[in-house]
């Protein structure tokens, strides 16, 4: 993960079935950070296969039709979805219908399917060509906090009142505690670095922002821990101070890359992974597709019209800016307050 490398090719050719994707655009966030660490636990490496030692880190972004020999899936047509940061993706469309389809090639069959489906802008109400950016930067983030919110509501916050998110200025955090900040009577604390504190503050959306050397400030009320930075030290803390009255730990991401062991014994309960494609499938279930469409749909925009007023998008592209801005997220040194969005070429 240390190493990166950047290869020229010529778009593949593809077979009866197939589609060539040309990605135009992704983003570069704390979550893609993630996958990278967590690939081969949670077979993040296995949807864009490289050669042996080396590994394709995913993104989401746009990328337009470039070829089809594909039923239902005419040329040009622009889609989003799970994309790796190179020029072109070959695909085998499934299920294709005038909003969406599935990536059924071989390697991606058994994986996770919320990461096969690739959506199609002339087909999608929510789709606006002016949130493109937002769309790349945070649905993904924001997709994951919906579930989240949903499932500690679901459960009643396990009868706390007080939410712990760590790694509280990143984007999935930061969407969390927007949409629990709505909930009544729910305080929403955030655990940040010092140098973060002033912008997470700025957000409006945590009765308290503390850094995580001041821990012990905190009251002891009985809480639910939701841990993006997945530190083993800050976990530590966590359940050092609250013991028995943390209710709940929601083991979520990643975004700190040191400290990822601590296998020591922790008090109170045992940190428990929420992984967002079981959610969506219960939710599908239990909501049907468009139930849970439009309930996305109505918290979605007020809350990128919020996004809008902290978030500042910067361009980049080619393989400079993607290494440095890669750089940046896994050394931690990135500006919360700036999306990135490249392109490959």
């Amino acid at each position: 993960m240390e190493t990166t490398r950047f290869e020229d090719a010529e778009a593949p050719e593809i077979d009866d079935g197939q589609v060539l994707l040309g990605v135009d655009s992704f983003g570069l966030t704390t979550n893609n950070i993630t996958y990278a660490l967590m690939g081969e636990a949670m077979n993040y490496w296995d949807f864009f296969p490289a050669e042996d030692g080396w590994a394709r880190m995913p993104v989401w972004g746009y990328a337009d039709v470039a070829e089809s020999k594909a039923e239902g899936v005419p040329e040009g047509i622009r889609v989003y979805g799970y994309l790796p940061p190179a020029s072109h993706l070959v695909v085998q469309p499934d299920r294709a219908s005038s909003t969406d389809f599935v990536d059924v090639s071989a390697h991606r069959v058994n994986l996770p399917a919320a990461y096969n489906r690739y959506l199609r802008t002339d087909g999608n109400e929510m789709y606006e060509k002016e949130n493109e950016d937002y769309e790349i930067l945070l649905w993904p983030l924001y997709f994951t906090s919906f579930l989240i919110d949903d499932f500690l509501g679901d459960e009643d916050m396990f009868g706390a009142k007080l939410a712990v998110l760590s790694s509280a200025s990143s984007r999935t955090t930061s969407a969390l505690a927007y949409l629990l900040d709505k909930r009544d009577g729910i305080e929403v604390v955030g655990l940040t670095s010092p140098r973060n504190v002033e912008f997470t503050e700025s957000l409006g959306v945590y009765d308290q922002v503390v850094p995580y050397d001041e821990l012990d400030s905190v009251d002891r009320d009985p809480a639910v821990y939701v841990d993006v930075a997945g530190d083993a030290k800050v976990r530590s803390a966590v359940h050092g101070h609250w013991g028995d009255d943390l209710r709940h730990d929601a083991a979520v991401g990643i975004t700190h890359k040191g400290d990822l062991g601590g296998s020591e014994e922790l008090a109170g309960p045992a940190p428990t992974f929420f992984f967002a494609p079981t959610r969506l499938q219960k939710r599908t279930e239990d909501w049907g597709p468009e139930g849970l469409n439009q309930r996305l749909a109505d918290a979605w925009a007020p809350y990128v019209e919020w996004a809008r007023g902290w978030l500042r998008v910067e361009h980049g592209s080619g393989p400079e800016d993607v290494e440095r801005i890669y750089r940046e997220l896994l050394d931690g040194k990135s500006d919360p307050s700036v999306g990135h969005v490249l392109s490959p070429e």
